[in-house]
């Protein structure tokens, strides 16, 4: 087992802070474990709750009654079953000299969660949960990272074959029955269909006229499906980043499937020789080290964006946080060089610096504030 020291001292930071704590992240991402590692090293009473599991379920048939007595840290897991729980969590902490701690556990985006931020807002704090992280398994591992993603099972799976049942059986279980559970009622097979295209559109901008006549729906129906996946959080949005600039420029988010090896699943690659082999292996390449830039910088959804122009200047991410402006360019090459849209972009964006993650073995400079970064020292060398 992996533990995920980084997450574990978040969360323990967090709960200090705040009377209720959400992990959100995609089924199977290692949410109850790290629940589990949390509550070994609470300093106190703690009570766990599985959503899924129906005892639980009748023990929290009366929730105030059952809860109302319990002291210290309280886990609840699967909590987008019972959204009816939000207001009574809500009753709970706003006791007077009230001491609990509520830590919920959901397969679901705040949005879809909706009933959580609207009865429990300025109570609750969101962390988001994804896979493995390259800091987690080591830079020698980085290969298997890729290919397999990050998802435990998977990345822990014996050999690559395994790891792609394991997450062919993934995708069929959350589209027959995670899916029906968060309310949406929309055929597996057409909602399949729609994700398998979205993988061919990885790291692509959004073209939902395209997709809809491919599919042969409305264009706001696959807007629909699009917004379903990215609040069951196996698709991102990254969104684009425009202002007064002159120039025209893309308004439509960049599409990317959020674990690089559901993403080999979708396009049926089962080794590396297949996925070195195929026309989206740089596009793939681009998804995963985009993932390990937010998770080294710990960067939240609304510091990211990217940036193009209709007239072909673009940027692979853009952070913004406050007056500090920093692009980050992807290049799956060994020795990476300055190009026109680089120089574009500093001097449209007023950026102050660009860093360059490439593929070979060394960190160095472009130019003024042009930094190549070695993947493989990303750990070390990318800092904001």
């Amino acid at each position: 087992m992996i533990l995920r020291q980084r997450h574990l001292h978040i969360l323990q930071g967090l709960l200090t802070r705040h009377p209720v704590v959400a992990i959100l992240g995609a089924r199977q991402v290692g949410k109850t474990t790290l629940a589990r590692e949390l509550m070994a090293a609470w300093e106190g009473p703690s009570t766990r709750y599985d959503l899924e599991d129906p005892d639980d379920l009748a023990r929290l048939r009366e929730p105030k009654l059952e809860l109302v007595s319990l002291k210290g840290l309280i886990v609840i897991d699967e909590v987008q079953r019972r959204p009816d729980l939000f207001p009574i969590l809500r009753v709970l902490v706003d006791q007077p000299r009230s001491e609990l701690r509520f830590l919920v556990l959901g397969s679901a985006s705040p949005e879809l969660l909706k009933q959580s931020s609207e009865s429990l807002a300025g109570r609750i704090i969101y962390h988001k949960l994804e896979g493995f992280a390259l800091d987690e398994v080591g830079i020698t591992n980085e290969k298997d990272l890729w290919l397999r993603g990050g998802f435990p099972r998977s990345y822990l799976a014996e050999h690559d074959e395994a790891s792609f049942e394991w997450r062919v059986s993934f995708v069929q279980t959350f589209l027959e029955r995670d899916v029906p559970q968060l309310g949406i009622q929309i055929p597996s097979t057409t909602l399949r269909r729609f994700w398998q295209m979205l993988a061919h559109y990885h790291a692509q901008t959004w073209n939902g006229a395209e997709l809809a006549r491919a599919i042969g729906v409305a264009e706001s129906t696959v807007r629909r499906y699009l917004d379903i996946l990215t609040g069951a959080l196996v698709i991102r949005q990254l969104p684009p980043w425009h202002e007064n600039i002159g120039k025209r420029q893309v308004k439509s988010p960049k599409i990317y499937v959020s674990d690089s090896g559901i993403l080999h699943t979708l396009l049926r690659l089962r080794s590396r020789e297949e996925l070195l082999g195929h026309p989206k292996v740089g596009a793939s390449w681009e998804g995963f080290v985009l993932q390990e830039i937010i998770s080294r910088l710990g960067l939240g959804e609304g510091d990211l964006y990217f940036w193009a122009t209709h007239s072909g200047a673009e940027l692979d991410l853009l952070l913004i946080r406050g007056t500090q402006r920093i692009g980050f360019e992807i290049k799956r090459s060994s020795s990476p060089t300055i190009t026109r849209s680089m120089r574009s972009a500093i001097e449209t964006l007023r950026l102050d610096r660009i860093e360059v993650i490439h593929a070979g073995e060394h960190t160095f400079s472009l130019d003024d504030g042009i930094r190549a970064i070695s993947f493989g020292r990303i750990d070390k060398d990318l800092k904001t």
